[in-house]
C-alpha cells in the first residue's frame, strides 16, 4: 500500500473484538485534531491451525468476509465523524505484521485494545499489545479500559530522576495543548527510599518540572508518594493515583532496562499497561525514526 497523501496516519489494528472496537472508538478525536487518516489493519494469524486446514477456496472466501466488515465500518465511522479511514489485510503474526505496516506508513501512532494475561511473569511479553509497545518505533496508545470519559480532563505523568524526564514532559505538553484536551498535567514520583538526598532531588525536580509546564499556560499538580518496598509496587502506586485524581490518560517511558533482551522492558512500564484501566500512551526514549506528536 503506498501513501496516497501527505497526511498522517494513525493504526488501529482490529480483530472486532469488543476491546478493539472500544480502542477504534478512542482514536477518532485524535484523529481530527492531527489531521490524520485511520488505516484499520486486521491480521489473519498464521500461528492458528484453523486457516491452515481451509482450501484455498475457503481462505480466499474468509479474506472476503474479513474486507466486507471492513469496509463497512469504515465507511460508517466516515460518515459519523467526518475522519478519513483506509483498511488493510495482512497476514503473519500479528505484533509483527502491525510493526511492519506502522513502519511502513510512517504511523504518528497506534492505538490498540489490550487484554492483558495474568498468567505471564510480570517482566516477560507474551501479548500482542505488549510486543508492539516493546519494539514499535512511534508512540502507542494501550486500551484496557471498558469504560471512558469524552475528552481528557487529566494526564497522569510518572516521573524519576532518569534522563528521559525532559522527553516524558515534552509529550505530555504535547497532547495536553491538543485543542480537544487542553488537559491538566498530574506530575507523580513514587520514592521508595529515604536517603535525605534523594528524597530534596527529586523534590526540586518535580518543583521545576511543576513550574516549567506552568508557564507553558497549563495547569499542573506534583505529588510524591512515599512507599515501602515490599508494600505496592510502584506500578501499582502510580495506578492506584491515576485513579484518586480521575486521570484520562498515562504516559510513560518503556526503556529497556539494561542487559535484558528486546524481550523485556521496565517492569513498571510493563504492569502499568498490563493492569491500568486508563489508557496508556507509551513511548520509547530517543526513539529512532518517527513523526513527533509535537506540532
Amino acid at each position: 500500500m503506498s501513501k496516497k497523501n501527505e497526511r498522517d496516519e494513525i493504526l488501529v489494528p482490529i480483530d472486532f473484538t469488543e476491546q478493539s472496537l472500544i480502542a477504534l472508538g478512542q482514536s477518532y478525536n485524535l484523529a481530527k485534531e492531527y489531521n490524520a487518516e485511520l488505516v484499520l489493519l486486521y491480521v489473519i494469524d498464521d500461528g492458528n491451525m484453523l486457516p491452515t486446514f481451509m482450501s484455498g477456496k475457503l481462505q480466499t472466501e474468509m479474506k472476503k468476509n474479513i474486507q466486507k466488515k471492513l469496509d463497512n465500518l469504515a465507511t460508517d465511522i466516515e460518515k459519523k465523524t467526518g475522519v478519513k479511514v483506509d483498511t488493510m489485510i495482512a497476514k503473519g503474526k500479528p505484533y509483527e505484521k502491525i510493526i511492519e505496516v506502522a513502519e511502513m506508513l510512517g504511523a504518528i501512532m497506534i492505538i490498540m485494545g489490550h487484554n492483558s494475561r495474568k498468567k505471564l511473569s510480570i517482566r516477560f511479553i507474551g501479548s500482542n499489545a505488549l510486543r508492539v509497545v516493546r519494539e514499535a518505533n512511534c508512540p502507542v496508545i494501550t486500551i484496557k479500559g471498558k469504560h471512558h470519559r469524552e475528552g481528557c480532563k487529566n494526564i497522569v505523568l510518572p516521573l524519576d530522576l532518569t534522563k528521559e524526564t525532559k522527553d516524558k514532559v515534552r509529550h505530555a505538553i504535547s497532547v495536553a495543548k491538543l485543542g480537544i484536551y487542553q488537559a491538566a498535567i498530574r506530575v507523580v514520583s513514587v520514592l521508595q527510599s529515604s536517603d535525605e538526598f534523594i528524597v530534596n532531588k527529586l523534590t526540586r525536580q518535580l518543583e521545576q518540572v511543576k513550574n516549567y509546564i506552568q508557564q507553558q499556560g497549563i495547569e499542573c499538580t506534583a505529588e510524591i508518594i512515599k512507599t515501602v518496598k515490599g508494600e505496592d509496587s510502584p506500578a501499582q502506586c502510580i495506578i492506584d493515583y491515576a485513579n484518586k485524581v480521575e486521570g484520562d490518560l498515562l504516559i510513560i517511558m518503556t526503556q529497556q532496562e539494561a542487559n535484558f533482551t528486546r524481550m523485556f522492558i521496565g517492569s513498571t512500564a510493563q504492569e502499568v499497561v498490563n493492569n491500568s484501566e486508563i489508557p496508556v500512551l507509551s513511548i520509547i526514549p530517543q526513539m529512532r525514526k518517527y513523526k513527533p506528536l509535537v506540532r
